[in-house]
């Protein structure tokens, strides 16, 4: 007992001189929110603030920045815990905000948050195009300037949003300004903001997976594959 008790005294040491000796030397540092072991034998991870990640050693001397890969497995720890920290939980999600896109038998589900000036997003709705069976909520998320908010209300507004969306990415279709409530839009925004999504397309899977950034067919079927296990 006396054995475990000095190693949680020892390792509560650490934090605190990890914590005291970065503050200090690295005061533009956002703040740290967590310091834990890392498989690896002497190096502790730091989650700040803003979820980014940086390793240090036992009192804060040394400060790395990088992916952390297990040799042994291939696995990249770091882009493992970077997806875990931003893992978003379905349920959190206010699907009555978003436009719903049925296909198929719609028993797989998928967010997704975009720009309607987003290049990248016109890309990736060609590949989602093919995926079926799936419901699709489709956050309207203008990001890009005043021009893709006003986009947005137009095809909040549309009579047929769904069809509205598809004819704005796949067709370049410009429709009339709307004229309805679109507070909806703005929940979405500040959504975005608290769950720091902060690119668009930004994809979240059933499980909480989040995706930044277009991915072809063959990896939206992977996503939804994986989140339905």
């Amino acid at each position: 007992m006396l054995g475990l008790c000095m190693t949680g005294v020892f390792a509560q040491g650490q934090e605190a001189a990890i914590r005291k000796n970065i503050a200090e030397r690295i005061p533009q540092l956002p703040k740290i929110e967590e310091v834990s072991r890392t498989p690896m034998n002497g190096l502790f991870e730091l989650r700040l603030e803003n979820n980014e990640l940086y390793y240090t050693d036992a009192d804060g001397s040394f400060l790395i920045q990088g992916n952390l890969i297990d040799t042994r497995t291939r696995r990249n720890l770091t882009e493992e815990r970077e997806a875990k920290l931003g893992a978003i939980d379905f349920a959190a999600l206010p699907l009555k905000d978003a436009i719903t896109i049925v296909r198929g038998n719609g028993k797989r589900k998928l967010a997704i948050f975009e720009d309607p000036n987003c290049g990248f997003c016109k890309r990736f709705e060609r590949d989602l195009s093919k995926v079926d069976n799936v419901t699709i909520y489709m956050f309207l998320y203008p990001i890009l300037g005043a021009n893709s908010v006003e986009k947005s209300k137009a095809v909040w507004c549309a009579k047929d949003p769904a069809t509205t969306w598809h004819n704005v990415m796949a067709n370049d279709f410009t429709p009339p300004a709307g004229n309805c409530n679109t507070a909806a839009i703005e929940r979405n925004v500040e959504f975005g903001r608290k769950y720091k999504i902060n690119g668009t397309p930004t994809l979240i899977a059933q499980d909480g997976a989040r995706v930044p950034g277009a991915i072809n067919t063959t990896q939206i079927e992977k996503l939804l594959a994986d989140a339905s296990k």
